[in-house]
């Protein structure tokens, strides 16, 4: 068998194979030294080990599949970039990067609050509150995906008052519709926005599912 080539850093655990794995799954130890060694094949081998693990925990936390998987990329994308800074003989690898999972999972639901913050700030834009202009109150990227999973009649209404700062009585004249229905659409809509944005709708599910 041809040696594998030689990689700087430290040496794995003793027995550890640093070459690349043949038709045995390589172990965790090796999967470490390759880590250690700054060798650009750990990422999709500790990602195909470890995935699985970070994704349970972040979808525990979050209770949103398609916000952990997010979470999940990020983790092992930080693992890498911050190599330097695990240290064996303070724990394992997976213990590690359940450290950097709660730390990303965090992230997110500190992000999650301030979502939700710009949604009701919103809100007291739509129901004719003195509040400053939308392009100061909305995260736009956001709002707009959000927007787009609305019921057609419920994202027109919004868009109008959104992005064309058209107070209820306005939406009301250009659409044609009754006062109290623009209302109706307005209130409902804006509630699917605050509960998607708090994670409480419809959580989401693994590719194929239909939401």
């Amino acid at each position: 068998m041809t040696a594998p080539p030689t990689h700087t850093g430290r040496a794995g655990p003793p027995g550890a194979r640093t070459g690349p794995p043949g038709d045995a799954a390589p172990s965790d130890a090796e999967i470490t030294a390759l880590l250690v060694e700054g060798d650009d094949r750990w990422l999709p081998l500790a990602h195909r080990r470890w995935s699985r693990l970070v994704h349970a925990h972040a979808t525990q936390v979050l209770c949103d599949w398609r916000e952990a998987e997010d979470v999940t990329q990020q983790v092992f994308v930080a693992a890498w970039c911050g190599r330097a800074g695990f240290d064996g003989d303070r724990g394992t690898l997976p213990a590690w990067l359940l450290g950097i999972t709660r730390r990303k999972t965090a992230d997110a639901l500190a992000a999650r609050i301030r979502r939700l913050a710009l949604v009701n700030a919103a809100g007291r834009h739509v129901l004719d509150a003195p509040v400053p202009g939308p392009e100061q109150a909305l995260d736009t990227i956001v709002v707009a995906r959000e927007l787009s999973r609305l019921p057609r009649l419920e994202r027109e209404v919004l868009t109008l008052a959104y992005y064309a700062d058209l107070t209820q009585v306005q939406i009301a004249d250009r659409t044609g519709m009754p006062l109290g229905t623009v209302k109706s659409h307005a209130r409902r809509g804006l509630l699917k926005l605050r509960l998607r944005t708090a994670g409480i709708v419809q959580p989401s599910r693994p590719p194929g599912a239909r939401t």
